[in-house]
């Protein structure tokens, strides 16, 4: 599944809401069933899940995710079913119904399949004919309200894949050359066996690496292989990658920094920033990234505790706003809330 804090965009019929959903989720759905929540008049939750087979159980699907509606403290929603009828009509049924047994006010349920929309609520010819309606969302005004404000809607979810993908080709090779490097430098950091670890020592680097890492980011300069693989090395350090989540939010230079260190890190060091860049993305409302960050991070480090908790928020559709001031770290990896604080600026 994956949600967001949308942005706000005036919706005034179904063909509007329609041209809005990409804008909501970050890409066109296929195959999807999709809630889009309302508190009074106002959009306030988006939330996907794919189809599931008509054969397979369609009601535990469906609470989940009206759950995850109702938290937002939504009062109506419309739900969506993109795809062929057989598919799409049964997990729209299960959500309509999901929905009504949450108390939440079912605005309309409609389907869309190749540039056209039904509504299963509307038998009258005139406005709803039984061939459907065409639509084109690129044309509308609600697209174009869209771009002007800076939202992007890409293809298809394939494509927000590709962007935390990991490099290859040459730059995987240069990626690997600078990791051996960069465990020869933190080698250097360690004592002989034996010894007694100076953990001062290895998180002092950690913590220099982390702020230069953002400094550059702030002048627009892009890290060098040995900055990203001896950063992405020191990150695997909890109270390290504790020191960078707390100077971590949903600004674009973070969302834009942990993504390139994630495509360019080897793949067991990829859990630190791959959490990092959801954790940056769920706080800026881009509940799709947030998944699919989460995602490669969980594929490669099952366990790992971070990942763990945000994908755990994430399938809740906590709201980023009920955790403003996250997070305050007191022990490494221990997390306490805080007195909500002023968002910096993007």
């Amino acid at each position: 599944m994956a949600s967001t804090e949308p942005p706000r965009l005036a919706v005034r019929s179904p063909a509007d809401l329609l041209a809005a959903v990409p804008y909501l989720l970050g890409f066109h759905p296929a195959d999807s069933v999709v809630v889009v929540a309302m508190r009074g008049r106002r959009v306030v939750f988006a939330a996907r899940a794919d189809l599931p087979d008509p054969a397979e159980d369609q009601a535990g699907p469906a609470r989940h995710l009206a759950s995850v509606v109702q938290r937002q403290r939504a009062d109506a929603a419309t739900v969506v079913g993109y795809g062929p009828v057989d598919r799409a009509t049964p997990a729209v049924d299960a959500v309509r119904g999901a929905l009504g047994e949450a108390g939440l006010v079912l605005l309309d349920a409609l389907r869309v399949t190749d540039g056209r929309w039904w509504s299963y609520l509307c038998a009258e010819a005139g406005c709803c004919p039984a061939e459907g309606r065409p639509y084109e969302p690129g044309t509308s005004e609600v697209s174009a309200s869209a771009v002007y404000a800076g939202q992007v809607a890409l293809p298809d979810r394939g494509a927000l894949v590709a962007q935390v993908a990991p490099v290859d080709g040459p730059a995987r090779v240069a990626m690997r050359r600078a990791t051996a490097a960069a465990e020869q430098r933190l080698a250097r950091l360690l004592p002989p066996t034996g010894e007694q670890l100076d953990e001062g020592q290895v998180r002092t680097a950690g913590v220099v690496a982390v702020r230069e890492a953002m400094r550059r980011q702030r002048r627009g300069e892009r890290l060098s292989d040995d900055e990203v693989a001896w950063l992405s090395l020191l990150l695997t350090r909890i109270e390290v990658r504790d020191h960078a989540w707390e100077r971590t939010d949903g600004r674009d230079r973070d969302i834009a920094l942990w993504t390139d260190v994630l495509r360019r890190a080897e793949p067991d060091l990829i859990a630190a920033p791959a959490s990092l860049l959801a954790f940056a993305a769920w706080r800026a409302g881009q509940g799709a990234l947030a998944a699919v960050a989460l995602e490669r991070a969980l594929a490669e480090h099952p366990d790992y505790s971070l990942a763990l908790l945000l994908d755990d928020l994430l399938r809740r559709g906590v709201p980023p706003s009920e955790l403003d001031g996250w997070p305050l770290v007191g022990s490494p990896g221990v997390v306490r809330s805080r007195k909500r604080r002023r968002r910096p600026s993007r």
